[in-house]
């Protein structure tokens, strides 16, 4: 027998757009419908998107990285009615309950290191962010976080305290005092920062998200030791590299680096239902809930629901049964090392980098005048407008769904479920391939577009706060 929903969802079909118009967010509709992007999507299932009209698209979003395992996974899906189905109890508060048990003895078993032995469960990656905020604070009787510029983690207040990008900041100041950037993937400047041995925490993404910045090799575990002299906590964000992303249970692992905390979200869900962890050491739990009075001193009121519960069991199942930190691996090096001769091949192409499945392909002011003089009437009008250029044509006429990796920034990023196909490489080399191309015709359709974008970006007005 259908639900409601069923009947509801039928009854209204082919509403989406015009009901977040009125009431939600009408500039995200207004994004999409200026670029071409306003499809009426009916099904997903693994790394594919269908529309109405049984088109079929290529997911190399997958939510900003949540979908890790595809969308739709049986095992996720089957984990999650069998939950419900059971009439569990849930939430009871004064309560612990098995699921969230079992998934912390699950966590810690996959943790980076031995000493990651106590676990806090939350909704979001910002809430493992503020989370973690918190607990160094307390657990060190320090102020000041430590973070690095160009990283992005989440946007709450605390979250955006540690995150330099002025575009999601500006107009929300001020800020939690106390919270300092420093360069990424400088050790010279964490030394200085850390000096005063007033830092109780620095926090850094392995792999930063919003440009796909690589650190060196030594990076990461030179931090830690910087950290651990001085008595700052070492905090490692994996909200989005995290769970085999980048070929490795944690990103971490590929520099040899052990955090006092680890970041996690995204993947942690299956994708149906928010989840995220901090992993932490008993020393820094144990500080924070040192009595039984401060048991409750931080908590969320949903995030140890059964269904999150019940999916992150389901993820971490899936994750070791399937071996996808290895299959992303594999499919990463395909990507890469099929895009990688593009650099030599367009000018417009600086760079083809990444691990496992998180990439990004970075473009660049090209050399001869004719491309050189368009890429500059394009940045006029708006930086990064051109990966805007390369995405557009890539998803109406390739039907893949990519994304900017950040405004002001000329990369484009992939995060495609860990489950794509040798078949998936291949669609995604030859479509950037033939996108990338288009661009060096100045006189082609795609050049077209770009006036026509610069056109619209110059007729926007400026936000008042910049």
């Amino acid at each position: 027998m259908d639900s409601f929903i069923s009947a509801l969802l039928d009854e209204r079909d082919g509403e989406q757009f015009d009901l977040h118009e009125s009431h939600l967010n009408r500039q995200l509709v207004r994004v999409l419908r200026t670029i071409g992007f306003d499809r009426h999507y009916v099904s997903a299932k693994g790394p594919y998107l269908y529309d109405s009209d049984g088109h079929e698209y290529l997911d190399l979003l997958s939510g900003f990285g949540v979908f890790a395992l595809g969308r739709n996974h049986p095992t996720v899906n089957a984990a999650l009615i069998d939950v419900l189905q059971r009439d569990l109890p849930n939430l009871v508060q004064l309560d612990v309950s098995l699921l969230s048990g079992l998934l912390g003895d699950a966590m810690v078993k996959i943790a980076p290191s031995e000493r990651l032995n106590r676990v806090f469960f939350a909704n979001s990656g910002a809430e493992t962010v503020e989370a973690a905020m918190k607990f160094a604070r307390y657990s060190t009787g320090r102020s000041r976080i430590v973070f690095c510029h160009e990283g992005y983690h989440g946007l709450t207040y605390g979250a955006l305290s540690v995150t330099a990008d002025k575009g999601f900041r500006a107009g929300f100041g001020p800020f939690l005092g106390d919270c300092d950037a420093i360069p990424f993937n400088d050790l010279a400047a964490l030394e200085e920062a850390l000096a005063s041995d007033d830092v109780a925490a620095f926090i850094v993404e392995p792999i930063q998200g919003k440009g796909v910045n690589m650190p060196d090799e030594d990076y990461l575990r030179e931090a830690e030791r910087l950290c651990r002299a001085r008595g700052t906590l070492f905090v490692a964000d994996e909200v989005q590299t995290g769970l085999g992303r980048t070929g490795k249970m944690w990103a971490v692992e590929h520099y040899g680096a052990e955090p006092d905390m680890v970041l996690c979200a995204k993947a942690l869900s299956g994708g149906q239902t928010a989840v995220g962890a901090v992993l932490a050491t008993a020393s820094v739990f144990d500080a924070v809930f040192d009595r039984m009075d401060r048991a409750v001193v931080h908590g969320s009121t949903f995030s140890k629901n059964n269904l999150g519960m019940a999916a992150g069991l389901a993820t971490l199942k899936v994750l070791e049964e399937e071996r996808l930190a290895a299959h992303a691996a594999d499919m990463g090096s395909q990507l890469v090392g099929a895009m990688r001769p593009f650099i030599d091949k367009y000018e417009f192409v600086k760079d083809v980098r990444g691990k496992g499945l998180m990439i990004g392909i970075e473009f660049g002011k090209p050399s001869s005048i004719g491309l050189r003089t368009a890429w500059t009437l394009l940045e006029k009008a708006n930086v990064s407008l051109f990966s805007q250029m390369i995405l557009i044509p890539l998803f109406s006429d390739h039907r893949i769904l990519a994304q900017v990796s950040s405004h002001g920034r000329h990369v484009i990023k992939l995060l495609p479920p860990l489950v794509i196909s040798e078949r998936d490489v291949e669609w995604t080399v030859g479509a950037f391939d033939k996108t990338i191309g288009d661009c060096h015709q100045v006189t082609g359709a795609i050049w077209d577009l770009g006036r026509r974008l610069a056109t619209h970006a110059m007729a926007q007005p400026r936000a008042a706060n910049g």
